[in-house]
């Protein structure tokens, strides 16, 4: 078994080949040991430290993807502009205590066009499934494959993706896959920003500006207590506009299991906002989300 660079990681292995990680983990599992898996796109920050800490106290052994995943793209220049820190992710995750990297090329993860859909309406085609066609499939298609390479136990995904989160389960309910989702809390900066890969990509302009997304949100809260759901949900969307450099894709207030839009505070006894905001002039599209009850 070779893994990608020696000098990257020491005591944590790294490979490049799927069959040599799976040989690996077949001793693993010979001696009854559990496994998790963090599946990334790489660009490693504390939410996703947060994750495989969560990882390595829930199982024995704890695999890491970091893998930028090109089917879940539809923007090329995104595809392009996504940043790319092998070097530096390994050191996190081998801090960690992550036992195994996987890090395949697009060639090893793809060997052949795959070109399989998946469709789990309404969760996967509103909101980031309306604005991002393909997105949720290509997010299928790597993270099943995943699945099948590793069999994990279990396997860790950040809130901050809430919707990636559902179309995740329901892919695992429709394939009878037997592995556990398990949810971890978003995880923010001091100033309320949620950690995000992207958030690399913003310049010290931008990522001043940034955190005015949180706190429209954050105080939208209160606001609910009095007002409508449609006047709180005009009002975020107002408030952010109204930062020079930001402007909302969207805002829609969700039943948080469903993902449906609610039209009314007592419709849902789970309600979502779940945003998505262009930030700067390139621009970098920043998620975030905000329980109401």
């Amino acid at each position: 078994m070779q893994a990608l660079s020696s000098n990257i990681c020491r005591k944590m292995k790294v490979f490049s080949k799927i069959v040599d990680l799976q040989n690996a983990l077949f001793d693993e599992r010979k001696a009854g040991k559990s496994v998790g898996l963090v599946p990334t796109m790489g660009a490693l920050h504390e939410g996703h430290a947060s994750l495989v800490l969560r990882s390595v106290k829930d199982n024995d052994v704890t695999v890491v993807s970091v893998f930028v995943n090109p089917t879940q793209f539809n923007d090329k220049n995104d595809l392009t502009r996504y940043p790319r820190t092998l070097e530096a992710d390994c050191k996190l995750l081998e801090h960690c205590g992550a036992d195994y990297v996987l890090a395949p090329s697009v060639e090893e993860m793809y060997p052949t066009p795959d070109t399989r859909q998946f469709e789990y309406p309404p969760v996967s085609t509103v909101m980031e499934g309306a604005h991002r066609p393909g997105h949720f499939n290509g997010v299928c298609q790597v993270v099943s494959r995943l699945f099948y390479i590793v069999r994990p136990d279990r396997a860790y995904f950040g809130e901050k993706d809430w919707q990636q989160i559902a179309v995740v389960k329901a892919m695992v309910r429709h394939l009878q896959l037997p592995v556990d989702i398990v949810e971890c809390p978003i995880v923010r900066e001091a100033d309320g920003l949620a950690k995000s890969s992207r958030n690399t990509l913003l310049s010290s302009e931008e990522r001043e500006i940034a955190p005015a997304i949180f706190k429209a949100l954050k105080a939208s809260l209160t606001f609910a207590k009095t007002h409508t759901l449609k006047e709180t949900h005009d009002k975020v969307v107002a408030d952010i506009n109204s930062v020079n450099g930001l402007e909302v894709e969207y805002f829609a207030i969700v039943d948080g299991n469903t993902l449906e839009d609610v039209a009314e505070w007592e419709d849902s006894p789970y309600v979502v906002g779940c945003i998505t905001v262009y930030c700067g002039k390139t621009p970098i599209r920043l998620i975030d989300h905000i329980k109401y009850k």
